[in-house]
């Protein structure tokens, strides 16, 4: 099995000309803290070019799955079917299938079809991957927390509490042991307590939704965390649910934190 840190087969070096990967991931992220997103589009298809003419077919599959993800946020569906379609043929093609990047690019695609209601499709693709980070040893907690959050959203989505439940556990496990791993919990507690909701019903479930609402607060306020353009994301992300049960003054708090950081950008 390859992992990520290996070369596609059959490529010759001296035929690639590679894009820099790192800096357009810190383009793209400059460029999200300031919520430019038309700016981010811009750059990943520049990039995207770039890796095409240099034949570089390890940037354009990172810039790919990249574009999934910008299109998931600002809801363009034809866009992200397209780009995870280019994906996942970039996997097949360079026999890259059953390496961690091949899991990463199946959630980060399941993700984009969960946003868009495919929930049957996301499924498979999350069960694809799930078969190759439980048994990689380069897999992170970040990754299999990410997996199982995710997973759980999907199972919520088809009306599977239970299961959800068992991943989003799962999910604190494994950020519990992730640098700056509360920003991901805050978000696994608010999915908990909706999967709650779906199984005992508002009034039944009452209690426990509360807690999570109280731990998902806490988990926020964690004073290590950077407060930065991602801490801004998450705190908007949260907002709505602490509205949607009647904690108006946290989702005004989160929204409110959002916007200073992102005018501080």
């Amino acid at each position: 099995m390859q992992n990520s840190t290996e070369s596609f087969p059959f490529e010759s070096m001296d035929r690639i000309r590679p894009v820099p990967q790192q800096r357009i991931s810190e383009k793209v992220d400059a460029l999200m803290a300031k919520r430019d997103y038309p700016g981010v589009e811009r750059a990943l298809l520049y990039w995207l070019a770039e890796a095409q003419a240099g034949n570089d077919r390890r940037g354009e599959l990172m810039i790919r799955n990249e574009l999934v993800g910008h299109y998931r946020k600002t809801g363009e569906k034809e866009k992200a079917h397209q780009s995870a379609d280019e994906a996942l043929r970039l996997l097949r093609e360079t026999g890259y299938e059953g390496s961690l990047t091949a899991a990463t690019t199946r959630v980060n695609i399941g993700t984009a079809l969960n946003s868009f209601g495919e929930n049957e499709e996301a499924l498979k693709l999350f069960e694809e991957a799930r078969k190759i980070m439980e048994t990689s040893p380069a897999c992170s907690p970040s990754l299999l927390g990410g997996l199982y959050n995710n997973m759980g959203l999907v199972l919520s989505a088809l009306n599977r509490p239970d299961e959800a439940l068992q991943l989003y556990k799962k999910a604190m496990e494994q950020m519990a042991i992730t640098p700056n791993g509360e920003l991901e919990q805050a978000v696994t507690c608010l999915n908990m307590a909706n999967a709650v909701e779906l199984r005992d019903g508002m009034e039944k479930g009452e209690p426990e939704i509360n807690k999570l609402l109280d731990q998902a607060e806490a988990l926020l306020a964690a004073p290590g965390l950077p407060r930065d353009g991602y801490y801004a994301y998450v705190c908007e992300k949260c907002a709505p649910t602490f509205e949607y049960y009647g904690s108006f003054r946290t989702a005004q708090d989160l929204k409110e934190k959002a916007e200073q950081i992102y005018e501080r950008a």
